[in-house]
């Protein structure tokens, strides 16, 4: 664990206490955590999360469809959905 010292303006001071009442947390801490993986869901890019590489880690180890041209290939798509 990273321990810090951070100076905050009274706004975002309310903002974490808002935040620790609404989860029943014990310290700010807990509040900048649950804040920092807020943000992480909505703001971070998808490669940089953990999950998307494991999702794209199985996507890479699915077989393909081995096709010549796009005629061939539309061929195989109708085939399948017939």
């Amino acid at each position: 664990m990273v321990q810090a010292i951070i100076n905050i303006d009274d706004n975002t001071n309310r903002i974490l206490n808002i935040i620790k009442a609404q989860f029943g947390l014990r310290d700010k801490s807990k509040a900048i955590e649950v804040m920092a993986k807020c943000y992480e869901e909505d703001s971070l890019e998808p490669a940089l999360r953990p999950k998307y590489i494991e999702r794209l880690n199985r996507i890479e180890k699915q077989k393909g469809i081995k096709f010549k041209n796009i005629g061939e290939l539309r061929g195989i798509i109708e085939e399948k959905h017939a």
